[in-house]
């Protein structure tokens, strides 16, 4: 299994030279708005574009298609409150709530507050967010879509995001693993005093699931693999011992630079993610050093 793994996982041909696909190209440009490619693996960045005014269907369109394409928009110097951040995110969906329903933002629940700020002695959001690579909401039977980060306080060194594009020529398919919320929580806890018990009712939310190791998206038709060292704990119907060795080998290839796009925030980001197509992981920053981040998380389907 080792000595043929590594050829069977190998990223799309020519994506460090990233070019605009056609389809994207294809659809009309709202006036003054650009959508530049990353040189990287994948992403790409949104100029030109105001998400406190109104968005009209083509443009709207447009940057949906760019989302599919590229897997990572970045929207720079969004000056938006919550209210438009939720607005923004629903076009593209429901919005799941978190289970870590302390971390929610004041009045919104759809917003999970991802911060290291500690304020009268508590944590006003997760701060251990993203410490493993993994897709947001892989846990759930029904994961998510995407993911919208934005930034409303950055550190003044670190904090990057790292993504990890899981589109493959060829990968390992016909088998199911099993994701569970609770996989590193016991270790996270370890590691940060902060992050809280779960009551018998949060656990009650977050049962295990099981979802095949190679996705289809649902959009695209392209097949991605839909395992993270954070959330998924086997695979189905192999030995203890074959199963950890086939996910290491799995998990190594998340990691390869080959197949990263490493974000460096700016003031008022809004990073928008595809979860059926990366994986991302927090690179974290200096103690001391104050972070502060909105997120909402569109809601997907059941993969297959």
């Amino acid at each position: 299994m080792s000595n043929s793994l590594p050829s069977m996982l190998t990223p799309p041909a020519a994506l460090h030279a990233f070019t605009p696909p056609a389809n994207s190209q294809g659809l009309p440009h709202a006036t003054g708005v650009q959508i530049r490619a990353f040189d990287a693996p994948l992403g790409a960045e949104v100029l030109g574009l105001d998400l406190s005014q109104p968005l009209d269907e083509p443009d709207f369109a447009r940057i949906r298609q760019a989302h599919l394409d590229y897997h990572v928009l970045v929207f720079r110097d969004q000056r938006i409150t919550p209210d438009q951040h939720i607005a923004f995110s629903r076009r593209f969906g429901p919005l799941q709530i978190h289970v870590l329903k302390q971390f929610q933002l004041a009045q919104h629940a759809e917003i999970l507050v991802v911060s290291n700020i500690i304020e009268n002695g508590a944590p006003i959001g997760l701060g251990d967010a993203g410490h493993f690579w993994h897709s947001d909401l892989s846990y759930k039977e029904t994961p998510s879509l995407g993911s919208l980060l934005h930034a409303q306080e950055l550190p003044q060194e670190g904090g990057d995001t790292l993504f990890s594009n899981m589109h493959l020529r060829r990968a390992v398919e016909g088998r199911r693993a099993e994701h569970t919320y609770l996989a590193k929580y016991a270790e996270l806890q370890r590691r940060n005093p902060w992050r809280p018990n779960l009551s018998a009712e949060q656990i009650a939310e977050v049962k295990p699931v099981i979802h095949p190791v190679v996705r289809v998206h649902p959009e695209t038709g392209r097949k991605a693999l839909f395992v993270s060292e954070h959330f998924t704990t086997r695979i189905v119907d192999l030995p203890e011992d074959e199963s950890r060795a086939l996910l290491d080998e799995l998990f190594s290839y998340v990691s390869q630079p080959a197949n990263v796009y490493r974000h460096q925030w700016q003031p008022h980001d809004l990073v928008f993610w595809d979860n059926r197509s990366v994986q991302h992981l927090a690179a974290g920053c200096p103690d001391g050093m104050r972070r502060k981040l909105y997120r909402t998380t569109v809601e997907g389907d059941e993969p297959f």
